[in-house]
């Protein structure tokens, strides 16, 4: 699949750079998907009770595996298709998602959504008659969200989740902001479903700060949505910054919005299924746990409150987004979210003043991209690794959980976890070059920490894994190939019989005068 596909867009600041619409819905991204041998459709009969969970773990296990539709499932009779391994570990799925070429490397996808998070472009109402997800709506009596195919992935979970690859609508109730998050949810009833959200999380903000006016909060909720949607809601925006503004951006159109009947949110128009209810202060039941992304079981059973469903809006023959939540490759949250909390960290650290920096990653196999972040950097003056590293610890992109902040020199390919390791092995000494900061932000689905209780606080580790600036005139020379030997072995890579082309290198031996 090639990026040429899409019709090419000026950008807002009349930057070089190509912005390509993507496409507008799951659907769209389906038959793309689909085209490029990238989705498995399985019309077996699965069980939606850990089966479904079962199958998309061990498929998952190979970085590769396709997208995963089920489309027979046991004892549904709502004839609602199923979804797993959206995105996955694929690079690929997630470079058709934005409209970028899937054979672009790692490192440029990281710069290419440097430049397309940059663009905002707010949603855009169209009339309800429009919207594709208004096809079907049932409110009252009418609504019995258990009849929905909501998987229980795991044995010890609490409960069926309908809301995993799902977005969460809420708005500050003082600048009006719509917030669109990541939250999980499980089914309690016809017309009741958890809302369960992190401290510190945006969501959960906007809806404290109702309940303290006094109010309910409103809700609308999107299962079966464009893979943009999903990626955006599991990032981290400014709190007055709305998700769907940098979902248009990285679209390259905007977001369709219809209006809602019983809210004042908006409805994402081309969603699968969408719920609209109020959460009302002191309206609790129990929830969880759920096996999260960390590999483990997030939180003990606990009251959370609930969402009062008012309307429920859906698709003909409509399609379930439903992501599981696992150690890395098998989880939901992979080369996406590395990518893009890469692009984010990197943008944070310029708009600081840091300089420098030559790449970013944060590894999708450390807790889905949470744990761990890696910094390339030219070390430019006394002290430059140590201002990147704290600044990296703490920038709004990674302050939240990540553990383990690593700095490498130029010459090191941040997203090679070989050559990271190699520079940790042979640059670092631990006793010298490692630092902490204590009772910084983390989450409750930490399971290292105890007891629970202490789990909004975390730590951080910062390791310098790059040469001594004070040594480096002295510092043993790295072995490594001339640039124009390279160019030459490129070149004739076919010639000697070997698969593919030559792989990149990162630095090179200087020429001789």
């Amino acid at each position: 699949m090639e990026a040429e596909i899409y019709p090419k867009l000026e950008t807002d600041s009349g930057e070089a750079v190509s912005r390509e619409v993507g496409p507008r819905d799951l659907r769209e991204w389906l038959e793309l998907v689909e085209a490029g041998g990238e989705l498995h459709r399985i019309t077996a009969p699965v069980d939606l009770h850990e089966e479904l969970g079962a199958i998309t773990y061990v498929a998952g296990r190979d970085e590769n595996a396709p997208a995963l539709m089920f489309e027979n499932l046991i004892d549904d009779a709502s004839g609602i298709r199923v979804l797993s391994n959206m995105l996955g570990a694929s690079k690929r799925r997630f470079a058709i998602a934005v409209g970028l070429d899937p054979e672009r490397s790692i490192t440029e996808l990281i710069g290419d959504m440097r430049q397309r998070m940059k663009h905002r472009i707010a949603p855009v109402e169209i009339d309800p008659s429009e919207a594709p997800v208004m096809t079907r709506v049932f409110t009252g009596d009418e609504i019995d969200l258990t009849t929905l195919p909501s998987p229980k992935f795991w044995p010890r979970d609490g409960g069926a989740y309908i809301g995993t690859g799902d977005i969460t609508l809420t708005r500050d109730p003082g600048s009006g902001r719509i917030n669109c998050g990541v939250y999980r949810q499980m089914v309690h009833g016809p017309r009741r479903i958890g809302m369960y959200c992190s401290p510190g999380k945006h969501g959960r903000l906007d809806r404290e700060a109702w309940w303290r006016q006094g109010e309910s909060c409103e809700v609308v909720a999107a299962y079966g949505i464009d893979p943009v949607l999903f990626m955006v809601g599991a990032q981290t925006f400014a709190a007055e910054e709305s998700e769907l503004n940098v979902a248009g951006g990285i679209m390259g159109a905007p977001v369709e919005m219809a209006p809602g009947r019983f809210t004042d949110l908006p409805i994402p128009a081309r969603a699968e299924i969408v719920i609209e209810g109020i959460v009302h202060p002191e309206d609790t039941e129990l929830e969880g746990p759920l096996g999260e992304f960390t590999g483990y079981y997030g939180n003990v059973r606990a009251p959370q409150p609930v969402i009062d469903v008012k309307a429920l809006y859906m698709r003909d023959s409509p399609i379930l987004t439903a992501a599981l939540m696992a150690d890395y490759p098998s989880c939901e949250i992979g080369a996406y979210y590395a990518i893009m909390r890469s692009a984010r960290v990197w943008d944070d650290l310029e708009r600081i003043g840091v300089t420098g920096v030559r790449g970013v990653y944060t590894h999708p196999a450390a807790a889905s991209g949470w744990g761990m972040l890696v910094v390339s950097i030219e070390q430019r003056y006394a002290g430059h690794v140590a201002q990147v590293l704290a600044l990296a610890a703490q920038c709004p992109a990674a302050s939240y959980f990540t553990k383990w902040i690593i700095a490498v020199d130029e010459d090191v390919d941040p997203t090679d976890t070989n050559q990271v390791l190699w520079a940790l092995s042979t640059r670092c000494n631990p006793i010298d070059n490692m630092d902490f900061q204590r009772n910084t932000w983390s989450t409750g689905l930490d399971p290292s920490q105890h007891p629970p209780e202490a789990r909004p606080y975390g730590s951080k580790v910062m390791i310098d894994a790059c040469k001594p600036h004070r040594h480096m005139a002295e510092f043993p020379a790295r072995t490594m190939v001339r640039r124009s030997v390279y160019d030459q072995v490129a070149e004739r890579w076919s010639e000697y019989g070997l698969p593919g082309s030559a792989p990149g290198l990162r630095a090179f031996e200087e020429e001789d005068e």
